[in-house]
């Protein structure tokens, strides 16, 4: 019941968004918008579940966002080389979502045990892993984008393809994402853990938590979100661009936030952290829609971030 109060004034902004953007951009309720916005939040939402694993922690991950465009470009390659240009290979198509998944792993690992077992802080860990992972996106083709054979539907509809011809296919990923990280979040002994260290590190190493273990398991966790993000980011753009990904850790830090995870680690949601990316992404497209020039939409994006952390330091007090 208390997690359901927390929420209410969420859905309260989600359904004030809603209806501002109706009144100020004509058909904005539509159907069509609104899968289009589904769509769109869908890449967001997917790695803001993951930032929000770590962030209970008391961590954080800046390398995600470089992420999205390695693993993008690798599992391109990856379809390239293995899946041919003139023939549909599933085969070849999960042998290169394999290649993205495990650079994505690498990544992640490395973060986790360089947190797990130095004094280095997260920020700049992930920091230094966000520079090397967009330095090898940008070693792919000299920098220039990867166009995806057309012949590969199977990995294209991914990013567009429609269930029904109706549901888009990445809403049912990230639906499937959010269910699954809500589960093990607030279903079973290792959320527990995520909770614990975020509240007392020392506390909870003292009571027997796995620490190290566990800081290594949800770095790893959030480079693969980051990873499926990435492949569905490629597959909409219908190629890998080593460029792109840039400013989606901020953005997913923005919906952790805005949905009521604390930056100080050991308070969160899932359901708030979904709720959080619905409302930047609505932010996002009924400003553009809107024909607000770009620069005001960062400074609505982070006026609204730095609302929500004040919120989150009255709370604590």
């Amino acid at each position: 019941m208390r997690t359901l109060r927390r929420m209410l004034p969420l859905l309260a902004a989600v359904a004030g968004l809603l209806v501002l953007f109706r009144v100020w951009v004509p058909g904005f309720l539509a159907l069509d918008n609104m899968l289009d916005l589904a769509q769109q939040i869908s890449v967001n939402a997917i790695i803001a579940f993951g930032m929000t694993l770590v962030i209970l922690t008391g961590g954080i991950d800046l390398s995600v966002g470089a992420l999205v465009a390695l693993v993008g470009t690798t599992t391109v390659y990856g379809l390239i080389a293995l899946g041919g240009t003139d023939t549909q290979s599933v085969s070849g198509v999960a042998a290169a979502m394999l290649l993205g998944l495990g650079a994505a792993a690498a990544v992640g690992l490395a973060n986790g045990l360089c947190a797990a077992k130095t004094r280095m802080p997260p920020f700049i860990i992930t920091l230094a892993t966000m520079l090397i992972a967009r330095g090898a996106a940008l070693r792919f083709n000299e920098g220039r984008p990867m166009h995806i054979p057309e012949v590969h539907t199977l990995f294209l509809s991914l990013g567009n393809g429609r269930v029904g011809g109706v549901v888009p296919v990445p809403v049912l990923v990230m639906l499937v994402l959010f269910v699954v990280t809500a589960v093990l979040l607030h279903r079973t002994r290792f959320g527990q853990h995520l909770y614990a260290m975020g509240g007392n590190r020392e506390a909870a190493l003292f009571t027997g938590v796995p620490v190290a273990r566990i800081e290594v398991a949800v770095y790893a966790i959030g480079s693969l979100l980051a990873a499926v993000a990435g492949m569905i980011n490629a597959s909409q753009l219908y190629s890998a661009e080593p460029a792109s990904g840039s400013g989606f850790e901020l953005s997913a830090i923005a919906a952790a936030v805005v949905g009521g995870t604390s930056f100080t680690g050991g308070r969160g949601t899932m359901v708030g952290t979904l709720i959080g990316a619905v409302i930047i992404g609505i932010l996002d497209k009924g400003l553009n829609q809107a024909g607000v020039h770009f620069s005001l939409q960062y400074i609505v994006k982070g006026l609204v971030i730095l609302a929500a952390v004040y919120v989150d330091v009255r709370r604590a007090k």
